[in-house]
């Protein structure tokens, strides 16, 4: 075993890889980015070396600052993680040069997998099943248009030196290839420098089942079972199971022995993933699986492979990095019950999942305990930037089977209280809740099939809610009455009571719900308790305020503990898988209107302008692409609110912009 390694990642994959290492007593040494020095993961490890500024093409992708500090501190290994170099074949090659372990497979493995269309060529040899398509290295436009004709519509884009959906197209017209093209080419040369593409037959009702392959440097191979990972949305993973549900032995068995036989092909050490696509429009059969590409690395979802088995896959990693041989034999390898895993991001889906930035002002996640695990790289207080992928946490849950696990995975969602950002708890919620979900009923179309089932709707707050933030806003105001009139109980400074004569104390709060003012009238009712009456309903709730922003309430007698963040006028209310945001408003101020604001489109998030594709003075339609801007590693479109003519550009191609600014500005027309 080792006795220090490094990681070469961040967030919630260095905080998990350094768990296992310090319960094998292996020192460990963090790496960080400006944006990352007081990160998690930086104040979990022994010791920790700062690798550059933010932006990861100045830090967490700079092999020689990487290696160097993995020399300064004395690392013997680096563990890549996920993303970033952990699929570089150079790096790994790197590693060895300069005498350090790469803990992953042999550079030459990374090769073989790392360009799909000649890893596809290499399973076609191995006899592993392939979808039809084209991977040539001609990359004319007119040969591809030619070979999308022959392969039939729907087809799929996708960019041969890419994952995590960047560089993907479906197309399913030919009027529509030559754009799409263009648009993944483009997506593939920004993410990974390289644009070439390969083609494949889309399958219409497709499940993506993934097996979880395991070597060493003796010849060993096993496979711990496979991961359904069909429920995505923009071609990224949003759930993740194991088992697949209704997966057959039959077919259990051939996935895992296409999938041995494609890395024993490659000569693979390590973890890896052997990613495969099933026809399921005849339910799923043993016959109707395809290869799609291979994962030279730990995934993202390996928890619920270790969940199901009761293995730490990392630790098999560092063991045979090291040159023991596996763990377990294939016969040793069983599977127990059933795990579920969700990705928690700081994301909008109201806004198309848009990735949301900001502090988490609050972040209280579920407690773990032998059903539920929570691996995350962030902690309250810290801020979700622009910089690096938005997630906040992945919740994994076990239970003896399927439904009693997604019963346990609504329940643990709910727990969260995350105030700051927006996230997709609600959406989850929904999803692992959804019947077809629920029954099994699963394809990579999923969510956009249940799109208007899942999306959380734009609803009013009701009365109860803002009877909750009414409490809040009393209780916090007399804590602040009392803390200025100290020595003096009877000052009438102390007094939040709405006093008047002949009538009932009462005061009026007007809260903000979206682009609506809801005015609520509050009668005081004791020392800790208020009614309020808003739009001819009225409602009673009391209790406690502590100081962690914890409301311990009673709502018409229904008793309830939630969480409440105030930062200045604005009020998150945190209930059980639901959030509100109110804001208080003051009618004695008055709001300076912007009318100038008129007809200008802002950026939505931080980020780089990768394509303006409009000029100044050209005729615009509703709906019509204007700008395409890069953030958190995702392409945005900006389009055209209306019909009208473009007035100004701000921006140019390469430019950085910061959210809320002005990317253009459209007049209408006369």
């Amino acid at each position: 075993m080792f006795r220090k390694i490094l990681i070469a990642n961040r967030g919630e994959i260095a905080c998990r890889i350094i768990r296992t290492a310090k319960r094998l007593g292996v020192g460990t040494v963090a790496v960080y980015s400006d944006a990352d020095a007081q990160a998690r993961h930086v104040l979990m490890a022994d010791e920790a070396v700062h690798i550059g500024p933010a932006p990861v093409r100045d830090s967490y992708l700079v092999a020689e600052r990487i290696i160097a500090a993995a020399r300064l501190t004395g690392a013997e290994a680096i563990h890549p993680g996920y993303g970033f170099l952990s699929e570089n074949a150079g790096f790994a090659r790197a590693c060895a040069e300069a005498g350090i372990v790469f803990i992953g497979p042999p550079p030459a493995a990374i090769e073989a997998m790392g360009l799909k269309g000649a890893a596809k060529a290499l399973m076609e040899k191995a006899k592993v099943p392939v979808v039809p398509g084209y991977h040539g290295d001609d990359q004319t436009p007119e040969l591809l248009a030619k070979e999308a004709e022959r392969i039939g519509y729907p087809v799929l884009i996708k960019a041969v030196a890419g994952g995590g959906g960047k560089g993907m197209r479906r197309v399913d017209t030919a009027q529509d290839f030559a754009a799409a093209l263009a648009g993944a080419k483009r997506e593939a040369a920004n993410a990974f420098g390289d644009d070439k593409v390969l083609l494949e037959k889309y399958l219409v009702k497709p499940r993506h089942i993934e097996i979880q392959v395991f070597a060493d440097a003796k010849g060993n191979a096993v496979h711990l079972f496979e991961r359904d990972c069909s429920v995505q949305r923009r071609h990224q993973k949003v759930l993740e199971e194991a088992p697949a549900p209704d997966m057959s032995s039959q077919m259990r068995q051939a996935m895992g022995a296409a999938a041995v036989a494609a890395a024993k092909a490659i000569g693979y050490v390590g973890a890896g993933t052997v990613e495969f696509i099933a026809d399921v429009s005849e339910g799923l059969r043993a016959d109707r699986f395809y290869f799609m590409e291979m994962n030279t690395r730990l995934q993202v979802e390996h928890p619920v492979t270790e969940m199901i088995t009761g293995q730490d896959l990392v630790e098999w990693q560092l063991r045979v990095a090291g040159g023991e041989e596996l763990p377990l034999r294939q016969e040793q390898l069983t599977i127990s019950g059933h795990a579920v895993e969700a990705r928690v991001y700081a994301e909008d889906p109201v806004r198309n999942f848009l990735p949301s930035v900001g502090v988490l002002h609050r972040l209280r996640s579920p407690a773990e305990n032998a059903h539920v695990r929570v691996d995350t790289g962030v902690s309250e207080g810290d801020a979700v930037t622009p910089y690096y992928d938005p997630m906040i946490a992945k919740l994994i849950v076990w239970d003896t089977d399927r439904k009693s696990a997604l019963r346990r995975l609504r329940q643990a969602l709910g727990e969260y209280q995350i105030a700051g950002v927006a996230t997709n708890t609600a959406f989850l919620i929904a999803l692992a809740g959804h019947p077809a979900f629920v029954e099994g009923d699963l394809d990579t179309g999923f969510i956009e099939r249940f799109r208007s089932d899942l999306i959380p709707q734009q609803t009013p707050a009701p009365v109860s809610v803002l009877a909750l933030a009414a409490l809040a806003v009393t209780l916090e105001r007399r804590a602040q009455a009392a803390a200025m009139s100290v020595g003096d109980p009877w000052s009438p400074w102390s007094a939040v009571n709405g006093w008047r004569m002949n009538d009932v104390g009462w005061d009026e709060l007007i809260f903000k719900d979206r682009d609506t003012d809801i005015a609520c009238r509050i009668e005081y009712v004791g020392a800790d308790a208020v009614r309020l009456r808003v739009q001819d309903k009225e409602v009673l709730v009391q209790g406690t305020l502590e100081a962690d922003g914890t409301l311990d309430a009673a709502l018409d007698g229904r008793r309830m503990k939630i969480g409440i963040v105030r930062q200045g006028d604005d009020l998150t209310i945190l209930l059980p898988g639901e959030t509100h945001k109110l804001t208080l408003v003051d009618p004695r101020v008055v709001s300076a209107i912007d009318e100038g604001a008129g007809g200008q489109l802002n950026a939505p998030m931080p980020g780089k302008v990768v394509q303006v594709l409009v000029a100044e003075g050209a005729k615009v339609e509703k709906g019509q692409a204007l700008m395409i801007l890069e953030a958190m590693k995702m392409e945005h479109t900006i389009s055209a609110p209306g019909r009208g003519v473009v007035a100004k550009i701000n921006f140019q191609a390469g430019d950085q912009v910061t959210e809320g600014v002005s990317l253009l500005s459209i007049e209408g027309e006369d």
